[in-house]
């Protein structure tokens, strides 16, 4: 049996071999990672990409000025500082390596050996990216229209797609993702976002956040965007005549597919069944005009990749990745443009279920038959009938 000295003399040895551990494996870091200044994609890529144009668009999905301008938004909320030990991660590579993951959907682990970043140092960042271009852009991005937004909404829609009083197209889209350990019910393997877009093809509303076992018949009433609706918070217009005529006074509405209830702020399409010409062209008119979230949708896929495969992170950090997106969205398409081969196409998103509904009020009815009447009468279009 040790004596009580040598007992205090070998607890000492051990807590201090211990801690010896420790510190050795605490100060220790992977080659990998170590040489991230030399080897780094973005220190080898970055500056020769920026002597090319189109080929630093290909790798960021924007031009060099919209980086350009996307870093200088953003550099200041950064705050991390080069220590004595290491050089933090500046703001450019940062912002480069978020870009990357989302237009491409690629892993953090491929992405932790081409930029030579810890993994769980990647996943902070890129959800930490995310969150500033929500909260930095979305005001500037996608800000609340006001009156006069909504009414050169609608304009532009009636010039556009000839729907006169839309102030955009709706759609919901179920986004996949990796279903939660130990969720049970509540979930599926999908989220809900439901957006609305205008006739250029920019987002100017999103509500995310439907889970997949949520009933696609409820999420548009239960959604942010219906209930500042019908609470008058959006500055809609007031209702106006139809082009080509004196009355009566009509509504400013949204069109949707047959995933969404008819009511008085939204048109949908007739039920395909016993169709007269007159709600045939109704049909037609209204899908001119809904295929522009469609277009939307699609731009926004084919250029963000990350919604090519199931998400595979956080609920918390799969809506950043969504919300982030869309500002990045509509950054892009006013500053850059789009490619019309983006529009035609794509993968990521599956369609929310058909709504069917028995309780349609009266007035949503009669303001559907009113449009259908005005699209065979003053807003007639000589060419519509060759295309129902």
């Amino acid at each position: 049996m040790l004596e009580p000295e040598e007992a205090a003399i070998l607890l000492i040895l051990a807590i201090n071999k211990k801690k010896k551990r420790k510190s050795n494996r605490t100060l220790w870091v992977h080659p990998i990672i170590s040489s991230r200044l030399e080897e780094g994609c973005f220190y080898i890529l970055f500056h020769k990409l920026r002597e090319d144009e189109r080929k630093f668009f290909n790798y960021f999905r924007m031009s060099i000025s919209s980086f350009d301008e996307l870093h200088n938004s953003l550099r200041f909320s950064f705050h991390q500082r080069d220590t004595n030990m290491r050089r933090c991660i500046p703001a450019v590579e940062r912002i480069a390596v978020t870009l990357r993951y989302l237009a491409t959907g690629c892993t953090l682990t491929e992405l932790h050996y081409s930029y030579r970043i810890g993994i769980s140092t990647l996943s902070s960042i890129i959800q930490d990216v995310c969150n500033k271009i929500w909260d930095y852009l979305k005001d500037s991005c996608m800000p609340q229209p006001t009156k006069e937004n909504w009414i050169q909404i609608a304009q532009d829609f009636y010039k556009h797609a000839n729907f006169p009083n839309c102030l955009g197209a709706i759609d919901g889209k179920h986004i996949r993702i990796i279903k939660p350990e130990q969720s049970g019910s509540l979930f599926y393997n999908y989220k809900v976002v439901l957006a609305v877009c205008d006739s250029n093809y920019c987002f100017t509303s999103v509500d995310i956040g439907g889970f997949g076992k949520s009933s696609d018949s409820s999420l548009f009433q239960d959604s942010t965007l219906w209930k500042k609706i019908t609470q008058g918070q959006l500055e809609i217009p007031e209702d106006a005549p139809l082009p080509g005529t004196t009355g009566p006074t009509m509504p400013h509405v949204f069109v949707a597919d047959e995933a969404f209830g008819l009511s008085k702020y939204v048109m949908r399409p007739y039920a395909a069944k016993d169709l007269t010409v007159k709600k045939k062209v109704f049909n037609y008119r209204l899908t001119r005009a809904r295929r522009y979230i469609e277009c939307t949708f699609g731009i926004l896929a084919n250029k963000w990749r990350i919604f090519h495969r199931p998400l595979n992170v956080s609920l918390a950090f799969c809506e950043d990745i969504i919300k982030a997106c869309v500002i990045l969205h509509n950054f892009v398409r006013v500053r850059d443009g789009f490619q019309f081969e983006d529009t035609l196409d794509y993968e990521g998103f599956c369609d929310i279920q058909q709504f069917t509904s028995t309780n349609t009020a009266k007035t949503a009815i009669t303001l559907r038959n009113i449009f259908a009447d005005y699209f065979t009468s003053a807003g007639e279009l000589e060419w519509q009938y060759s295309r129902i």
